[in-house]
């Protein structure tokens, strides 16, 4: 398995202010009511070169050295997907639900800007995937993804049997219902969810998960992210649904192939001081508990 790349270091340019675009979804509440005072604030340290909580803007040519996405992790894997291949180092302030992304709160995100604007924090990179759906030979859809890729049953919602390649050579066909390939970055979502491990958000692998398996010894499993991962269907179902990253990518039939790969760009996540991967799995998970008297 590959080694986890070590976070980045800032690098914002001298003698200018820093260029921020900030992103969300202004349809919350809860984003449109912090809005105003988190723009005054970062007015005050930094250039905002675009502001966007329609999430329509087309990024492409944004100059921009930080991205602050305003909502929760839904709003920054929409923030990864508009910027598409031309990733920005991304703030995630926090102002949805559990945020393992979006990890700062509007006070403390207004109290670190300008420390975050002097260059002080770490930039860490983290997989990302491109989805292909292939029907008689040809690529029909193809999407770029942050979080996971997942077959799943629909209405009337009966077991699918998926046949699973890795780097063409068959794993194995599972029954079960449905099948999650998942990122590090993921592997906090619908995987964790799922019962599936977690993994360090900067390992480069992929975590095969079958949900509800009808064989209890299929496992999870592990495996290089240097791997290419193909899904076809073994038995018909026309309600074999593909998403990738919570958005409906296509159907499956029989004959389609599903390709997972790695994707060329990486996924950017600012880390601000005083915080680090496991801080935020102590706090979003819950993790403080401590012996009690007469516990070994």
């Amino acid at each position: 398995m590959a080694q986890p790349l070590p976070p980045q270091p800032s690098r914002l340019v001298a003698g200018r202010k820093v260029r921020m675009m900030v992103l969300g979804n202004g349809a919350h509440e809860a984003v449109r009511a912090a809005a105003d005072d988190i723009r005054r604030s970062i007015e005050q340290h930094a250039e905002i070169v675009l502001w966007d909580l329609g999430s329509q803007a087309d990024l492409g040519h944004v100059d921009a050295d930080l991205a602050v996405v305003l909502g929760g992790d839904g709003s920054i894997l929409h923030a990864a997907r508009q910027m598409g291949y031309r990733q920005t180092p991304v703030v995630g302030v926090n102002l949805g639900r559990l945020g393992f992304l979006a990890d700062l709160q509007p006070a403390e995100f207004c109290r670190l800007l300008p420390e975050i604007c002097a260059g002080q924090f770490r930039v860490v990179e983290h997989l990302m995937f491109t989805c292909e759906h292939s029907r008689d030979g040809q690529v029909i859809a193809r999407d770029l993804g942050l979080n996971e890729a997942a077959v799943l049953s629909g209405p009337p919602f009966a077991m699918l049997s998926l046949h699973l390649y890795v780097d063409a050579e068959l794993v194995t066909t599972y029954s079960s219902d449905g099948l999650i390939v998942s990122t590090p970055v993921g592997s906090t979502a619908h995987s964790l969810s799922a019962g599936g491990p977690i993994l360090r958000k900067d390992l480069q692998a992929f975590v095969v998960l079958p949900i509800s398996p009808h064989t209890l010894t299929n496992r999870p499993v592990v495996e290089s992210a240097d791997r290419v991962y193909e899904l076809t269907l073994a038995v018909p179902s026309d309600k074999a649904c593909v998403v990738v990253d919570g958005r409906e990518f296509g159907h499956l039939q029989v004959g389609d192939r599903l390709r997972i790969a790695r994707a060329e760009p990486r996924f950017k996540l600012v880390e601000p001081p005083g915080h680090n991967y496991y801080r935020t799995l102590r706090e979003k998970l819950g993790w403080g508990g401590s012996l009690r008297r007469g516990d070994r």
